[in-house]
This record gives C-alpha cells, sequence and structure tokens, in this order.
C-alpha cells in the first residue's frame, strides 16, 4: 500500500512543479514559497515554460523526475531486485556519481552546464532516492515477521 502512495505523491509533485507557471497565483505561489525553501532558484539555472521560472532549478526538476520514475518503476517492480540485492548507500553513491561530477566541475570553474545537462544528472539520483525510500516504507509493515517469543514473567510462580 505504501509504495502506490509513494509513487503517487512523487509524480504529483512533479506534475505541480512543471505546472507551476501555468496554475492559479495562490497555488502557484505556494509552491515557490516551498521552492525557496529546497532550491536556490536561480533563473540562469532553472527551465522556463511560457516566459516563467519554474519553482525549482534545472537539477532538482531532474532529481524530482527521476524520483518519480524510480517510485513508479519500483511499482510494477522493475528495478525492485536490484535494489534488495545492493546496499543503500552503494545504490545512492551510484546514483548520485553525475551530479556531483557536474557540481565539482561547475564549482572547479572547469565547465558550465546547461540546465539539461543538470537535470539528466539529477535523474539518477532522484530515481535511488525514490528506490531507498520505497525499499524503506516497505519494511514498516512487520506482518509477515517471525513472531517474538514471550518475555518471561519477573512474578513468582504461585502454586495452586
Amino acid at each position: 500500500m505504501i509504495i502506490p502512495l509513494v509513487a503517487l505523491l512523487a509524480t504529483i509533485w512533479l506534475v505541480l512543479i512543471v505546472a507551476a507557471p501555468i496554475l492559479p497565483i495562490p497555488i502557484a505561489g505556494a509552491l515557490y514559497a516551498i521552492g525557496s525553501h529546497i532550491c536556490h532558484q536561480r533563473p540562469d539555472r532553472s527551465f522556463h515554460i511560457l516566459t516563467s521560472q519554474l519553482p525549482v532549478c534545472g537539477r532538482c526538476t531532474g532529481i524530482y523526475a527521476g524520483a518519480a520514475f524510480g517510485a513508479s518503476a519500483a511499482l510494477v517492480a522493475l528495478f525492485r531486485d536490484f535494489a534488495e540485492r545492493s546496499s543503500a548507500r552503494a545504490v545512492l553513491f551510484l546514483g548520485a556519481v553525475p551530479t556531483g561530477l557536474t557540481l565539482a566541475c561547475e564549482w572547479a570553474g572547469l565547465w558550465t552546464g546547461s540546465n539539461v545537462v543538470r537535470a539528466a544528472a539529477g535523474l539518477p539520483l532522484g530515481i535511488v532516492v525514490a528506490l531507498v525510500v520505497v525499499q524503506a516504507a516497505a519494511t514498516v509493515h512487520y506482518g509477515g515477521c517471525a513472531q517474538r517469543r514471550p518475555i518471561a514473567s519477573n512474578r513468582p510462580s504461585t502454586h495452586i
């Protein structure tokens, strides 16, 4: 039950981000306010729709698109076996490599990437974060776990 909810929420968040420039002002305002807390919102690093900037930068857009894709893929168990066989840290590290490389190159002044490249580099990170979250959320239901042995009582036994 939790996996469809995660996939739905990730997809709704992505749709809201992309649709923000055309949404009614109160809804769009709330999205831009939320975006200001999670993203730098630099105009030169953000996608624009109808000359309006999205509430998050290109890299964040890519991460959220990857999260929506990853959660949906987990829903159909496309990548679930890979995520179950691998450690969460290793999967997260591999997913963060493209984003880390683009950040390092930009900070070192070696390269100035486009928003498309930033978004594409963010996709794998979003995908693996969604997979790890879905795997963790799937373990919240402990109904299938082995029953714990009862703890011995510390009351003295009463003989009848």
